[in-house]
């Protein structure tokens, strides 16, 4: 075999791999408002039981902005700032609008342009690289707790699907049992012969079809 033809195989493994890593941010303490319990809401910094059964009732959010609009009801700013260094919904960064990455704790402008630069993020190897190039490996290992990079349907492995905030080792292996994926509406169709339909909407944020 040619030079370039292993070359060309190899730079495939490589981009495979690249693609099908575990995309979802290391978690350290920061509680997804989707999965917590009532009491363990109520329990953090400005929560009251009210608001924490109100979060309950309301989910599952799709997104920060949508946390944030019930939350501005009974929390000014800067107690929601407070909150969300220990109550976030991860933001997909390579779709997240600049409203929710400003939500992010401790991210302005600056930083909030920075997310955007480097899109389309192929890993959270590359997200490391570059916000590293601005911020000390703690604050990145900070940030990282905020964000993740859609898992690839079709080449993701079983221990990737299990990084999906909520998901355990039977829905991932139903995540694998109907590949390949020819589009969304099979995985929604799959998966929602197992949870609810708003269950899906959840999970399909992490999720998407290889590109």
């Amino acid at each position: 075999m040619s030079q370039h033809g292993i070359c060309t195989g190899l730079c495939f493994t490589v981009l495979l791999a690249a693609q099908a890593g575990g995309q979802v941010g290391r978690n350290q303490a920061v509680l997804n408002p989707n999965l917590a319990g009532q009491e363990e809401l109520a329990a953090l910094p400005g929560m009251t039981a009210e608001l924490a059964q109100a979060i309950v009732e309301d989910r599952p959010f799709l997104g920060m902005p949508a946390l944030d609009q019930v939350l501005a009801k009974s929390l000014d700013e800067a107690q929601r700032d407070k909150l969300y260094t220990t109550l976030f919904v991860p933001l997909n960064l390579n779709a997240a609008s600049r409203e929710e990455i400003l939500l992010v704790p401790s991210v302005g402008k600056r930083m909030a342009h920075e997310f955007e630069e480097y899109r389309p993020y192929r890993s959270l190897a590359q997200f490391r690289r570059e916000m590293g190039k601005y911020v000390d490996d703690a604050e990145v290992a900070r940030l990282e707790q905020f964000v993740f990079i859609p898992l690839h349907l079709n080449t993701a492995s079983e221990d990737d699907f299990k990084t999906i905030p909520g998901v355990g080792d039977r829905m991932a292996h139903e995540f694998m049992e109907y590949r390949p994926y020819q589009d969304l509406a099979q995985f929604r169709r799959e998966i929602g012969k197992y949870v609810s339909e708003e269950e899906v909407a959840r999970l399909q944020r992490y999720v998407a079809l290889d590109g």
